[in-house]
C-alpha cells in the first residue's frame, strides 16, 4: 500500500509539476502495478484455507510442458510467434524463428521466457532430489531437461547466471549436495552445446577486452590515414580513409549508453518522487533503475520494503524446512532460491514490469508466504 501510494503521488507530480508523462497512460501503469499485486493475496488466501500445493505444482509442471511444446515448434517447425519488444513487432507481427535468433514467450520476449524458466526451474530440480517415487522422478527430470533446453534457446546470458546462482542455492537449503554437483554439471554440458549461447558470451569478452585497448591508449595516426596522400596521374589528391569497423555488444550499449542514462536523468529530475510511470519509455533493461527514474528515491525504497519483508519472513521460517513434508520443503527452498536469481535478472531486465511473468511471480510468492505463515507450520 505504501508503494502504491508513492508511486500514485509521482504519477500525479509527473503530470502536473514535470509534466513527463501523458496523465491517461501513467494512469494505466500505475494501475497494472495493483494488477500484478492482486494474485498475491490470492495465493496467501488459496495456501491458507488448505488447498492443495501439489495440485498447483501439477498446473505449473503442464505450464511448462505447453511452453516446451510451442518452443520445440518455433525453433523446428516455423511455428510463428507475436513478440512485444518493441513498438512495430507489438503490432502484431507474426515472426518465425531463423538462424541466430531466439526462442521467444509469445507476447512477450526471449527476456520473459528465460526469467519464468529461472523463476521455475530450481523447484522442478528440487522435487527431483526429494521426492522418491520413480515415475515421478522421470517425468520431472523429462521437463527439467526440456527447460534446460528452452533456457538455451532463449540465449539470455543473465538469466543462465541468475539459473545457477538460484539452483545452487535452493539445493544447498536442502542440503542435497549430491544433487547440486549433478544439475550443475548437467546445466553446463546442456549450455556448453548451445553455439549462440556461447557466441554472445565470447562477444562480451572480446568487447570488454578491445574495449579497453581503444579507450586507454591513444590512436596510432598512421593506422588513420586520415591525411594520406598518393599521386594519381601526375596530381596530389587526399585518400578518404575507410571508417574503422564499431565492435560493440549491442545489448550492452543501448543499456550503457541509452537506457541507464535516460532513468538516471528521470531521477535528477525529481530525486524523491521520479518523473512518473510511462515517462522513461518502454524499457530500461534494469528494473531498479527503472523504479528511480519513475517513482524516485521513496518509491524505489518502498518497493524494496516488500521484499525487505518477504525475505525476513522466509529467513525466520526456512530453518525448519525438516518439518516439513518433501513436496513443501522442495517448494519453499525452489522459490528462495528462484526468488535470488529473478532479483539478479532485474539488474539487467525490466522482470517486474512483464505482466506474463509478473502475474505468475506474485502469484507464486503469495502461495509461498501463505505456507511460511500457516499457523500449522508455525507452531
Amino acid at each position: 500500500m505504501i508503494y502504491l501510494a508513492v508511486g500514485l503521488v509521482s504519477l500525479l507530480s509527473g503530470a502536473i509539476l514535470t509534466k513527463t508523462l501523458i496523465p491517461q497512460v501513467g494512469f494505466l501503469h500505475w494501475a497494472r502495478r495493483i494488477e500484478y499485486f492482486v494474485p498475491f493475496f490470492l495465493g496467501v488466501v488459496a495456501i491458507k484455507k488448505g488447498q492443495n500445493l501439489e495440485f498447483y505444482l501439477k498446473v505449473i509442471m503442464l505450464t511448462l510442458f505447453v511452453v516446451l511444446i510451442y518452443g520445440l515448434g518455433q525453433r523446428y517447425f516455423s511455428w510463428p510467434i507475436i513478440i512485444t519488444q518493441n513498438v512495430e513487432y507489438s503490432k502484431g507481427i507474426a515472426l518465425r524463428w531463423i538462424q541466430g535468433s531466439h526462442v521467444n514467450s509469445t507476447f512477450a520476449g526471449h527476456y520473459d521466457l528465460a526469467t519464468f524458466l529461472v523463476f521455475i526451474l530450481p523447484t522442478l530440480i528440487c522435487l527431483i532430489a526429494v521426492l522418491k517415487q520413480i515415475k515421478t522422478k522421470i517425468v520431472l527430470s523429462v521437463l527439467a531437461l526440456g527447460g534446460l533446453w528452452l533456457l538455451a534457446a532463449a540465449v539470455s546470458r543473465i538469466s543462465i547466471a541468475s539459473f545457477l546462482l538460484s539452483t545452487s542455492l535452493a539445493l544447498i537449503l536442502l542440503k542435497k549436495y549430491k544433487m547440486l554437483v549433478v544439475a550443475l554439471a548437467v546445466s553446463i554440458v546442456f549450455f556448453s552445446f548451445s553455439s549462440d549461447l556461447a557466441a554472445r558470451y565470447s562477444r562480451v569478452i572480446d568487447v570488454f577486452i578491445k574495449g579497453i585497448g581503444q579507450h586507454n591508449l591513444l590512436p596510432n595516426p598512421s593506422s588513420l590515414e586520415v591525411f594520406a596522400q598518393e599521386e594519381v596521374l601526375g596530381q596530389r589528391t587526399r585518400q578518404t580513409p575507410t571508417p574503422l569497423p564499431v565492435f560493440e555488444d549491442r545489448s550492452s550499449s543501448i543499456r550503457l549508453n541509452v537506457e541507464w542514462p535516460r532513468a538516471l536523468r528521470a531521477l535528477a529530475k525529481n530525486p524523491l518522487l521520479g518523473t512518473g510511470y510511462s515517462s522513461i519509455t518502454l524499457a530500461t533493461d534494469n528494473d531498479y533503475l527503472r523504479a528511480l527514474g519513475e517513482v524516485g528515491i521513496l518509491g524505489f525504497t518502498a518497493f524494496a520494503l516488500i521484499f525487505v519483508r518477504i525475505g525476513k519472513v522466509i529467513v525466520s521460517k526456512v530453518k525448519k524446512l525438516k518439518e516439513l513434508d518433501g513436496v513443501q520443503a522442495a517448494f519453499i527452498a525452489g522459490l528462495t532460491g528462484s526468488l535470488v536469481g529473478v532479483l539478479v535478472n532485474a539488474l539487467f531486465i525490466d522482470v517486474f514490469e512483464a505482466s506474463k511473468f509478473a502475474i505468475i511471480f506474485w502469484l507464486l510468492m503469495g502461495m509461498l508466504i501463505g505456507i511460511l505463515t500457516k499457523r500449522k507450520y508455525v507452531e
